[in-house]
C-alpha cells in the first residue's frame, strides 16, 4: 500500500500546482502544464499564450513563481520552462478561458458558444463540442451543448486526438462550468482509407479487321508455298510425314525392311513358359561318360578257360583254310 499512497500523493501534488500556475498565469493565457523529473532536478514547461507576461520584467515574475513552486509544492531543483502557443484558438483551455470570461461580461450563453464553435472550426479543426452547464436562465439548473464536426467520445481514437478544456464561470445565479473539446485537425481517423489509383497506361489501339476474300487470298498462298518447299527439300517432306508403327523384333532377330500395317498384321504375343515350383522334384545327374578301350589297350581282367580255347581254335582253321588254297 505504500506505493500506491505514494503516487495518489505525487498526483495530488500535480493537480494544486495545476491550479496554483492558472490562477497565478490567468492574464498570459494558460494552456498547459508538464511536469517531468530529471536527474537534474524537476522541469516544468508552462505553455501560454502570451510568454512575455509569465517571464516579466528581468526575469522577476518567474523567479518568484519557481520560488513558490519550490518552496510550496517540494519539488527539487524546478526549472521554469516557457513555450508560446502556435494557434490559440485550437487549444482547448485556452478557448475555455476564454469563454468563461465572455459569460462573465455578461454575454448570453447561446451567442458566446456558437461564436466560439465557429471560430475554432475557422481556424482549421476537425470536429469541436462546446458544453454549458449551470443555471443559464432560471432557477433550475441546466446543460446546452454546440457541436459542430467530428467528435469522438471513446477508444483509441478520443485519447490520441481529442483534446479537453475546462474552465469555470463565476456569476450572481452561482457558477457555470465550461468544457470544450477540439479534434486535432492532422488526426486520422480509422474509418479513412486511401485508395491509390492505378497508373495510366496508353492505350494500343486495335487492329482493323481483314476482309473474308483477302483472308481466303492468303491463306491459298501460304499452302502453296509449303506444297513448294516441301518437293524442293526432300527430307523436309519425308520429316513431316507422319511416323508409322513397325512390327517388333521377330524371333530370328530381324527387322521387317516395308511399312507394316497394324490393322493387318496383328502382333504376336509370346508363350509364357511354365514357371518351376519350389516344390518341383530335381532330375538326377547323368551318369559321366567312360571311353571306350583300343585293341592296343592291355586287358585289365583275366579271360575265361572256355574263351581262351575258343581262340586257340580259330587261328588253327585259319591255317587249314590257307593250305587248300
Amino acid at each position: 500500500m505504500a506505493s500506491e499512497r505514494k503516487f495518489v500523493t505525487e498526483n495530488i501534488r500535480r493537480v494544486l500546482l495545476r491550479e496554483y500556475v492558472m490562477k497565478k498565469v490567468g492574464r498570459a493565457g494558460f494552456g498547459g502544464l508538464d511536469v517531468q523529473r530529471t536527474p537534474m532536478g524537476t522541469r516544468v514547461t508552462l505553455i501560454t499564450e502570451r510568454p512575455g507576461l509569465v517571464i516579466g520584467r528581468r526575469g522577476e515574475a518567474i523567479k518568484t513563481l519557481t520560488k513558490a513552486i519550490e518552496d510550496d509544492f517540494k519539488f527539487s531543483n524546478p526549472q521554469i520552462e516557457v513555450l508560446e502557443v502556435e494557434n490559440p484558438n485550437l487549444n482547448a483551455q485556452i478557448m475555455a478561458e476564454k469563454l468563461a470570461n465572455a459569460l462573465e461580461r455578461g454575454w448570453h450563453f447561446r451567442r458566446a458558444g456558437h461564436s466560439t464553435v465557429r471560430r475554432i472550426m475557422e481556424s482549421g479543426a476537425r470536429g469541436c463540442q462546446v458544453i454549458i452547464a449551470g443555471k443559464l436562465t432560471g432557477a433550475r439548473h441546466r446543460t446546452e451543448k454546440f457541436k459542430q464536426g467530428h467528435i469522438k467520445y471513446c477508444g483509441q481514437a478520443k485519447l490520441e486526438f481529442m483534446e479537453q478544456g475546462f474552465a469555470p464561470a463565476k456569476l450572481k445565479p452561482g457558477i457555470i462550468g465550461v468544457t470544450v473539446q477540439i479534434m486535432d485537425p492532422r488526426a486520422r481517423l480509422p474509418d479513412e482509407i486511401n485508395i491509390i489509383p492505378p497508373k495510366p497506361t496508353e492505350a494500343t489501339p486495335a487492329p482493323a479487321p481483314v476482309p473474308a476474300a483477302d483472308l481466303k487470298a492468303e491463306e491459298q498462298k501460304a499452302a502453296k508455298a509449303v506444297e513448294a518447299l516441301k518437293k524442293g527439300v526432300p527430307a523436309l517432306a519425308e520429316a513431316e510425314k507422319p511416323k508409322r508403327a513397325r512390327k517388333k523384333k521377330e524371333a530370328d532377330g530381324k527387322e521387317p525392311t516395308g511399312p507394316v500395317d497394324e490393322k493387318k498384321a496383328p502382333r504376336k504375343r509370346k508363350k509364357k513358359e511354365p514357371e518351376t515350383t519350389a516344390l518341383a522334384v530335381q532330375a538326377p545327374a547323368p551318369a559321366p561318360i567312360v571311353p571306350a578301350q583300343t585293341a592296343s589297350a592291355p586287358a585289365l581282367t583275366e579271360q575265361k578257360p572256355e574263351e581262351k580255347k575258343a581262340s586257340d581254335e580259330k587261328p588253327a582253321e585259319d591255317e587249314q583254310a590257307t593250305k587248300e588254297t
